[in-house]
């Protein structure tokens, strides 16, 4: 087939005037059959290349390695402490960060505080007009104080045989009406003055004095605390065993410029089917204030500590026809003048966590062994090495 491909070449070729045409003159003659002709020539051409060229590869893997080993640099293998960490990203909130509504209808007449204002827990904050209840309970008060004199003196009557026992009760029901009317009054008096639930700052005055509010329907007020702040973070399903309460956090405002480190406080029960996570509370500490809900925190999540771990670069590892991880020791190793010499052996290893460019290796390899790390790629089993000297 070659050999008739290369007779029409050169029949098209001596058609031209005996001159080689250029590709491009080719496909500018518009002769479909030449055309085709020639794009097999150059596959052809192509796959004999392609071959050559892996047979000088062979030969070099076979014949590029000096007779002294090729140059390498091994590291020791060495245990140490390592701590991995998953990141996510979650938002400031404090649950001490409401807006006060009324409880009772009415005109606000005074508002005590202004915004940025620090309060402390049961300290006035406004006051709404109470319809003239105030006056009714002094009223009250009065009737109370006649009643309670009247049950007293019927009781002393009834404590000596005199008058009937339903005066004597009558008067002490009457007596411990009045009593619970008026308390009944005060609780309702109570609702008119708004008070702080808990010691904060004044975040928003929402309506100034002299507006009419309602119940469920008016914001007056919202006071935040910043010194009980947390932090709320979806957390992958598949982490639920290594991140629970008490698990250590590195927590990084970036906007603030800022690094705390804490602890998980609580964990959710419940796994979200939306998106397979559950949430987790990091409470923060906020002594200068600069933190501020729903600001953003990275978080770096300690699922995984490992006091005796064997790390190794991960570009050092390799991976066989069968999907087997291995990476190159040096074994028997000898000194020399200019550089030490050894073996290269192929060590088959499982691998745990990554970290950067560090991973744990969870077997296969011991504290002590050499691990080839520059140069890795390029040797293989059995070859002799040369060993940089440090």
């Amino acid at each position: 087939m070659k050999k008739i491909l290369i007779i029409l070449t050169a029949a098209f070729i001596v058609s031209c005037g005996g001159k080689e045409l250029t590709i491009d003159e080719i496909i500018a003659t518009g002769d479909a059959k030449v055309i085709a002709d020639k794009k097999i020539e150059l596959l052809n051409a192509k796959k004999e290349l392609e071959n050559e060229i892996k047979s000088i590869e062979k030969y070099q893997d076979k014949n590029s390695v000096k007779k002294d080993g090729a140059l390498v640099s091994i590291a020791a293998i060495t245990d140490t402490v390592y701590n991995h960490f998953i990141e996510l990203q979650g938002s400031v909130n404090t649950k001490q960060n409401i807006s006060l509504m009324p409880e009772v209808p009415g005109i606000l007449t005074h508002v005590y505080v202004k915004e940025g204002q620090r309060v402390s827990k049961g300290q006035r904050l406004a006051r709404i007009d109470d319809g003239g209840m105030a006056q009714s309970i002094e009223q009250m008060k009065v009737q109370s104080q006649l009643a309670k004199t009247t049950f007293e003196r019927q009781k002393r009557l009834w404590d000596q045989n005199i008058g009937s026992e339903i005066q004597y009760l009558q008067t002490k029901a009457n007596y411990e009406s009045q009593e619970n009317a008026i308390k009944s009054m005060q609780q309702q008096l109570s609702k008119t003055v708004i008070t702080a639930p808990f010691s904060g700052v004044i975040d928003d005055v929402m309506i100034e004095q002299g507006n009419t509010v309602s119940p469920g329907m008016s914001q007056i007020i919202r006071i935040v605390n910043l010194s009980e702040m947390y932090i709320e973070v979806e957390v992958p399903e598949n982490y639920i065993t290594s991140v629970k309460k008490g698990t250590n956090v590195e927590v990084d405002f970036p906007v603030l410029g800022e690094k705390v480190t804490s602890k998980v406080r609580q964990t959710s029960a419940f796994i979200n089917p939306s998106n397979r996570s559950f949430k987790i509370e990091i409470p923060v500490d906020n002594k200068n204030g600069n933190v501020k809900p729903n600001l953003t925190a990275r978080l770096k999540i300690n699922d995984y500590s490992n006091q005796e771990a064997i790390l190794i670069p991960l570009a050092v590892i390799s991976e066989n026809q069968n999907g087997d991880q291995y990476v190159m020791i040096a074994t028997d190793l000898k000194e020399g003048k200019d550089f030490n010499t050894a073996i290269a052996k192929r060590r088959l290893i499982k691998t745990g966590k990554a970290s950067e460019n560090l991973i744990e290796i969870t077997s296969g390899l011991e504290k002590g062994d050499n691990i080839i790390v520059e140069g890795a790629r390029s040797v293989k089993e059995d070859q002799q090495i040369r060993i940089k000297k440090a």
